[in-house]
C-alpha cells in the first residue's frame, strides 16, 4: 500500500504531551517520508462534521509545540463514529451509528492511514474501524496510566508531579491549623497517580480503587498519629476510591455518546465521614482538571515524542491495527484488541504498595502499627 497522506487526531481527556506526538508524527512523516499531514478536529467529530473541520499540518504548524500542553486539535470524549449523538424533534438525544460515513468522508479526501491518539475509549473505537477496512494505528494516551498494553503513557508524569506539589502546599497549612486535608485526584479504575503522588508528597493515608477502604480504619489511623504528637493529617483519595461493600461516586450518569460516568465527591464524602467521627478541622481539596494542565514533564516530553515517531513507522510498514507501547526501554507495537482487554491496575504486592505499607501509610484495609 503507498501512503501519501495520513490523519492524525487527539480522542478523549487531555494530557501533557499530546502536542510533542502531534510533532512527533508530522515531523516523521514530512522529514522521512514526503508525506502530507492533516488533522481531524475534536477527534472524528472534525471529518464527521458538516463543512469537515480539517486542518493540513506542515512543520511550521508544529514549531513550538514540544513544551505546550493541551492538543491544537482540540479533543473530545462525547460521541464518536459508533455512538454520534443527534437531537431528536422532541429534544431527546440518541445516538447512532454513522462509522459508514465515516470511512467514506475519509476515502473522500484521500486519507490513506489514520494515527489515533488516546485512551481505552479511543482505541476502542481504533479496533473497531480497523476491523470495518480502516487503516489505523494507536497511540495510547491516559495519565491514569491505566493501558495495560504498555508500561507507561504520557501525561502520568506530570500529572504526578502537580498533584505532588499540591500535596507539599497541603502540608503547611494542614500543620498550621492541625487539619485533616483530604486531596482527591484522578483516577476512575486505577489509583497510580494517588499512589505515587501520595508516596512522593508525604501523605499518611492513601485511598485507590483496587483497594476499598473503611471509614473506621482511616479514622483510627488519625487518631494513633494525634496520640503520637502528629496533629494533622494528608490523606489522598483517588476519585474511583469507594468503601467497603460500597461503589464509587459520580457526580453525572452515563449519557448518550459517553462511555463513562464522570466519578467525583468521593473526598466531600470522606470530609463528612471524619466529621462525624470527632474530627470538625477536615478540609477537602478537589485538584480536578489542574492535573491535566500544564507543561509537560520532560519525560512525558520524551515519551511522547518515541511514540509519535513509531506510530508513523507502523504506517510505513503496514503494520495497521496495532499500538505503540513502552515496553523496558523499547518502543514496541502490540494489537489493539489486546491493548484494550483489560485496564492495568495496582496489583495487591505492587513494590509501590509493599514501600506504602512499609512507611506507615494507611490504604484503609487495616490500621498499620504504631
Amino acid at each position: 500500500m503507498e501512503v501519501q497522506k495520513i490523519l492524525v487526531m487527539t480522542g478523549g481527556g487531555d494530557a501533557p504531551g499530546l502536542n510533542a506526538v502531534i510533532r512527533a508524527v508530522v515531523k516523521r512523516a514530512v522529514l522521512g517520508h514526503d508525506w502530507e499531514v492533516v488533522g481531524s478536529v475534536e477527534s472524528f467529530n472534525g471529518v464527521l462534521d458538516d463543512p469537515m473541520r480539517i486542518v493540513r499540518l506542515e512543520l511550521s504548524n508544529v514549531a513550538g509545540l514540544l513544551m505546550r500542553g493541551g492538543t491544537i486539535l482540540g479533543t473530545s470524549n462525547r460521541g464518536g463514529p459508533f455512538e454520534s449523538p443527534v437531537r431528536r424533534p422532541d429534544g431527546t438525544i440518541e445516538t447512532v451509528d454513522r462509522s459508514d460515513e465515516l470511512i467514506r468522508r475519509l476515502h473522500r479526501i484521500g486519507i490513506d492511514a489514520v494515527v489515533s491518539i488516546g485512551g481505552d475509549g479511543s482505541q476502542r473505537i481504533a479496533q473497531a474501524l480497523y476491523e470495518k477496512g480502516l487503516p489505523i494505528v494507536g497511540v495510547p494516551k491516559t495519565i491514569d496510566n491505566d493501558l495495560d498494553a504498555t508500561e507507561m503513557t504520557f501525561g502520568f508524569q506530570t500529572a504526578v508531579e502537580t498533584a505532588t506539589d499540591a500535596i507539599d502546599k497541603l502540608q503547611t497549612t494542614a500543620e498550621s491549623h492541625d487539619r485533616v486535608m483530604i486531596v482527591e485526584l484522578m483516577g476512575r479504575d486505577a489509583g497510580w497517580i494517588a499512589l505515587s503522588a501520595g508516596i512522593a508528597g508525604g501523605a499518611d493515608t492513601i485511598l485507590i480503587p483496587e483497594i476499598p477502604f473503611e471509614v473506621d480504619h482511616v479514622a483510627m489511623h488519625v487518631k494513633r498519629r494525634r496520640k503520637a504528637g502528629h496533629h494533622f493529617s494528608i490523606i489522598v483519595v483517588a476519585e474511583g476510591a469507594f468503601p467497603l461493600g460500597g461503589t464509587a461516586l459520580t457526580v453525572k450518569e452515563r449519557e448518550p455518546g459517553r462511555p463513562n460516568p464522570i466519578l467525583g465527591g468521593v473526598g466531600r464524602w470522606l470530609g463528612d465521614e471524619l466529621e462525624a467521627r470527632g474530627f470538625p478541622e477536615t478540609r477537602v481539596c478537589v485538584l480536578g482538571h489542574l492535573q491535566r494542565g500544564g507543561v509537560p514533564a520532560a519525560m512525558d516530553r520524551l515519551l511522547a515524542t518515541r511514540f509519535g515517531v513509531a506510530a508513523v513507522d507502523l504506517v510505513a510498514e503496514g503494520c495497521f491495527g496495532e499500538m505503540v507501547a513502552l515496553r523496558g526501554d523499547d518502543i514496541v507495537s502490540v494489537p489493539i484488541r489486546d491493548a484494550i482487554t483489560r485496564y492495568r491496575t495496582i496489583d495487591r504486592d505492587h513494590n509501590l504498595l509493599r514501600t506504602g505499607r512499609g512507611l506507615g501509610i494507611c490504604f484503609g484495609d487495616v490500621v498499620p502499627r504504631s
